[in-house]
Protein backbone atom coordinates (compact mmCIF):
# COMPACT_ATOMS: atom_id res chain seq x y z
CA UNK A 1 0.00 0.00 0.00
CA UNK A 2 1.40 3.39 -0.92
CA UNK A 3 2.50 5.80 1.69
CA UNK A 4 -0.63 7.97 0.92
CA UNK A 5 -2.96 5.61 0.92
CA UNK A 6 -1.60 4.78 4.97
CA UNK A 7 -1.68 8.28 5.72
CA UNK A 8 -5.60 8.65 4.61
CA UNK A 9 -6.39 5.73 6.95
CA UNK A 10 -4.54 7.21 10.02
CA UNK A 11 -6.50 10.14 9.68
CA UNK A 12 -9.92 8.48 9.31
CA UNK A 13 -9.26 6.07 11.95
CA UNK A 14 -8.19 9.05 14.26
CA UNK A 15 -11.13 11.07 13.20
CA UNK A 16 -8.88 14.34 12.30
CA UNK A 17 -8.89 16.86 8.86
CA UNK A 18 -5.74 16.97 6.91
CA UNK A 19 -6.28 20.61 8.29
CA UNK A 20 -5.96 19.67 11.58
CA UNK A 21 -2.98 17.07 11.32
CA UNK A 22 -1.13 19.98 8.81
CA UNK A 23 -1.49 22.34 12.00
CA UNK A 24 -0.19 19.66 14.14
CA UNK A 25 3.10 19.15 12.24
CA UNK A 26 3.45 22.44 11.24
CA UNK A 27 2.99 22.42 7.68
CA UNK A 28 0.53 23.28 4.38
CA UNK A 29 -2.65 21.76 4.36
CA UNK A 30 -2.22 21.36 0.59
CA UNK A 31 0.84 19.34 1.54
CA UNK A 32 -0.80 16.95 3.77
CA UNK A 33 -3.26 16.96 0.42
CA UNK A 34 -0.65 16.17 -2.31
CA UNK A 35 0.28 13.36 0.50
CA UNK A 36 -2.69 11.77 0.59
CA UNK A 37 -2.98 11.89 -3.15
CA UNK A 38 0.03 9.97 -3.43
CA UNK A 39 1.02 13.34 -5.43
CA UNK A 40 4.04 13.70 -3.44
CA UNK A 41 6.02 12.05 -0.39
CA UNK A 42 7.17 13.88 3.04
CA UNK A 43 10.93 13.97 3.58
CA UNK A 44 12.66 12.37 6.22
CA UNK A 45 11.69 14.88 9.31
CA UNK A 46 8.46 14.73 7.71
CA UNK A 47 7.72 11.19 8.13
CA UNK A 48 8.83 10.81 11.93
CA UNK A 49 6.95 13.64 12.89
CA UNK A 50 3.50 11.53 11.18
CA UNK A 51 5.25 8.08 12.82
CA UNK A 52 5.29 9.99 16.01
CA UNK A 53 2.08 11.76 15.86
CA UNK A 54 0.54 8.30 14.95
CA UNK A 55 2.08 6.20 16.90
CA UNK A 56 2.86 4.00 14.19
CA UNK A 57 6.71 2.94 12.83
CA UNK A 58 8.21 4.25 9.99
CA UNK A 59 8.08 0.80 8.92
CA UNK A 60 4.73 0.78 8.81
CA UNK A 61 4.32 4.32 7.09
CA UNK A 62 7.34 3.14 4.36
CA UNK A 63 5.19 -0.31 3.82
CA UNK A 64 8.27 -1.85 4.93
CA UNK A 65 7.17 -6.07 5.19
CA UNK A 66 7.61 -7.28 8.51
CA UNK A 67 9.58 -10.40 9.75
CA UNK A 68 6.52 -12.35 10.61
CA UNK A 69 2.35 -13.08 10.08
CA UNK A 70 2.36 -13.00 13.70
CA UNK A 71 4.28 -9.85 14.25
CA UNK A 72 1.99 -7.98 11.40
CA UNK A 73 -1.01 -9.32 12.68
CA UNK A 74 -0.06 -7.86 16.60
CA UNK A 75 1.06 -4.13 14.56
CA UNK A 76 -2.71 -4.02 13.24
CA UNK A 77 -4.34 -5.14 16.46
CA UNK A 78 -2.02 -2.27 18.51
CA UNK A 79 -2.49 -0.17 15.50
CA UNK A 80 -6.07 -0.45 15.75
CA UNK A 81 -6.28 -0.52 19.78
CA UNK A 82 -4.65 2.91 19.97
CA UNK A 83 -6.88 4.37 17.84
CA UNK A 84 -9.90 3.46 20.04
CA UNK A 85 -11.71 5.09 22.44
CA UNK A 86 -10.95 4.41 26.55
CA UNK A 87 -14.35 2.84 26.15
CA UNK A 88 -13.78 1.28 23.00
CA UNK A 89 -10.70 -0.47 24.46
CA UNK A 90 -12.55 -1.63 27.43
CA UNK A 91 -15.08 -3.54 25.12
CA UNK A 92 -12.27 -5.10 22.87
CA UNK A 93 -10.63 -6.18 25.79
CA UNK A 94 -13.42 -7.76 27.49
CA UNK A 95 -14.71 -9.23 23.65
CA UNK A 96 -10.98 -11.22 23.51
CA UNK A 97 -11.26 -12.53 27.19
CA UNK A 98 -14.55 -14.21 26.14
CA UNK A 99 -12.97 -15.08 22.58
CA UNK A 100 -10.17 -17.09 24.74
CA UNK A 101 -12.34 -18.56 27.32
CA UNK A 102 -14.97 -19.87 24.91
CA UNK A 103 -11.33 -21.17 22.57
CA UNK A 104 -10.09 -22.85 25.26
CA UNK A 105 -13.41 -24.95 25.91
CA UNK A 106 -12.95 -26.28 22.67
CA UNK A 107 -9.40 -27.21 22.95
CA UNK A 108 -10.29 -29.37 26.15
CA UNK A 109 -13.35 -31.66 25.31
CA UNK A 110 -12.40 -33.40 28.43
CA UNK A 111 -13.70 -30.41 30.92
Amino acid sequence: MKFGNKLKILIEENNITQKNLAAKLNIAPSTISSYVQNMREPDFDTLKKIAVYFDVSLDYLLGMPLKSTDESNESELLRIFRAMTDEQREIFIEQGKAFLKSNTKHKNPID
